[in-house]
């Protein structure tokens, strides 16, 4: 692959051209030069207006693979993502067997070799996510899962993630908390407030994600331990997160790309392609979001990538599957939250990374070439012939999007989007 990149501008914190306009030719994988001038013989990309930066990586996306191929397998999961212009995934353990041992763990690792994507899994906390038995996190750490997690089960069991927090700091790893009491979530499908009052329906009070994240908190405090919340969604944990930061803890946190954009109120439709968890707030709690990224309270934007067959979406709201096939569409809704350019390489590519302790790529010559080169004002419509993803559920389907991933490279592989 010999690819001549022209008048790109760097956004990469590493860079001596960072924030600076440059060519950039590729040969066989690597950047072979970097300079304001450069003609050679290889195809041309004119990226006249683009951004180019360290590919997007993502810490929350589900693939049905292994067991639920029919929502998501790792070759249409992986297609997806390159077209929303990533080139690492933190692929979550909700599969059909659990990814709770290192038979799971090195069946995505060999699964996905070879691919533009690098694939990263996440294994289990408990033995098939039943939140009973600690699952066997050292042999699937051996094997490649970067960190632990039971996915969309929070765990309910305090002296669970106690000593799950205390036996992944011996060897490093990290744990991923989803942030949910389901005493207080009960059976209810919506946020509590004034919109759940309006649909008739029960709702989910913030108080659910709030008294796990202070629990947490405290745990981490206690065993002196890193921990890291999966798609924070409410003003008050912006708070928690932010206290516990000033005090010195060891804590990280990320959130939905629609969380930033959307609130409870998109469900007056009754349409459960909003349908999420945790569910949609309101603009309250979107401008804490908003702000907790701003201050770097919040380190990460993820996908929360959750495909779903038809008959899973179309149907009564209360009995719907909840979650978006998101891959696509990260980076026009971050940019629509009021993101910069320079605020995605940080949220989408840098932090991410940092987080799993995944290098980052550089941008340099005899860098094997890892990035995305995307266009913020170009528009481009989501719809079944632009869609990677063997799913559809998306409320985003049909929308035109401002925002456009135009080539993205890694492993020596290109895919251009142009």
């Amino acid at each position: 692959m010999n690819l001549l990149i022209k008048h790109a501008t760097i956004l990469h914190p590493g860079s001596t051209l960072n924030n600076q306009t440059a060519d950039i030719l590729i040969e066989n994988g690597v950047i072979k030069s970097i300079g304001t001038v450069i003609n050679a013989d290889a195809e041309v990309f004119d990226a006249q207006g683009c951004y180019i930066l360290p590919g997007f990586f993502d810490l929350n996306c589900n693939v049905g693979e292994p067991g639920f191929e029919t929502k998501e397998d790792l070759v249409s999961g992986l297609k997806a993502a390159a077209a929303g212009g990533f080139t690492g995934l933190a692929v979550m353990p909700q599969t059909e067997p659990p990814v709770h041992s290192k038979t799971e763990v090195e069946y995505l690792v060999n699964r996905s070799k070879g691919n533009l994507v690098d694939v990263y899994p996440l294994g289990t906390i408990s033995q098939k996510r039943e939140g009973k038995d600690m699952a066997e996190m050292y042999d699937m750490f051996k094997s490649g899962a970067k960190a632990f997690t039971d996915g969309n089960n929070p765990v309910k069991d305090a002296g669970l993630m106690e000593r799950a927090l205390l036996y992944a700091k011996g060897f490093g790893a990290l744990i991923f908390s989803y942030p949910e009491d389901v005493a207080i979530a009960g059976k209810a499908k919506v946020n509590e407030g004034v919109v759940s009052t309006l649909l008739g329906m029960k709702g989910i009070p913030s108080l659910a994600e709030e008294l796990m994240i202070a629990r947490d908190l405290y745990l981490a405090e206690y065993t002196d331990s890193p921990i890291h919340f999966s798609t924070i969604s409410t003003a008050r944990s912006v708070d928690l997160i932010r206290e516990a930061k000033a005090k010195g803890l060891k804590v990280t946190c990320d959130v939905a790309v629609h969380h930033l954009v959307l609130t409870d109120e998109a469900l007056l439709g009754f349409d459960s392609n909003y349908k999420v968890k945790p569910p949609l707030r309101t603009q309250a709690d979107v401008d804490a979001l908003i702000q907790g990224l701003n201050d770097d309270t919040i380190d990460a934007i993820v996908s929360q990538h959750t495909p779903h067959e038809i008959e899973f979406k179309e149907v009564e709201f209360e009995i719907a599957a909840y979650g978006i096939t998101g891959l696509q569409t990260v980076l026009p809704l971050a940019l629509k939250a009021g993101l910069t350019p320079e605020a995605i390489v940080s949220k989408l590519a840098v932090n991410p990374r940092s987080i799993l302790k995944v290098a980052l790529p550089g941008l340099a010559e005899g860098d094997n070439a890892n990035f995305v080169l995307f266009n913020a004002e170009t528009e481009w419509e989501f719809n079944k012939q632009t869609n990677q993803s063997k799913s559809a559920n998306s409320p985003f389907m049909g929308q035109t999007l401002k925002g456009k991933v135009m080539l993205t490279c890694n492993n020596n592989q290109v895919l251009k989007f142009a």
